[in-house]
């Protein structure tokens, strides 16, 4: 596992961040356990959308885009993420609907030269009374543009 000392890589899309693994997210063989990565995941996600002012403070009715339900969540895994330390979660967009959205996501080495893990998250926007699939807020729909994974050239 790479030190949190080298420097960040940069994304063609999507974003980057750097998550903490701590001891409390391995498994007892000393590898992070399969189970964590989907909460890596969120830690990556969550800090993304707050900084853009889409954070959950107690009322769903302020940042209604956050009131969404997981309905999938596949993975691949590629390699260990051995030990303590950081890594390099890269997730964009693939898809982003009237109610729905799919991330992929890759869990990488800080340096970018590991491949710990791929994978797919998709959500549902819900109406907080009703329980029912709803469309996306016209801020939710500008911040996931910033996310979308560009369409192949001749697409």
């Amino acid at each position: 596992m790479s030190h949190p000392t080298v420097e960040r890589q940069a994304a063609e899309f999507g974003h980057v961040a750097h998550v903490p693994v701590h001891f409390d997210d391995l498994d007892a063989m000393g590898l992070l356990h399969n189970a964590r990565y989907a909460v890596l995941l969120e830690r990556a996600l969550t800090p993304y959308w707050a900084e853009r002012g889409v954070v959950y403070r107690g009322d769903v009715h302020a940042a209604p885009d956050v009131f969404h339900a997981v309905r999938e969540f596949t993975i691949s895994y590629r390699a260990p993420v051995t030990g303590v330390g950081t890594v390099a979660v890269h997730f964009w967009l693939e898809h982003f609907g009237t109610s729905s959205a799919q991330y992929a996501f890759e869990f990488r080495s800080t340096d970018g030269a590991t491949v710990h893990a791929t994978g797919t998250r998709s959500i549902v926007r819900l109406d907080p009374a009703t329980l029912r699939p709803t469309a996306w807020t016209e801020v939710g729909r500008a911040i996931a543009a910033t996310l979308l994974r560009p369409a192949p050239a001749g697409a």
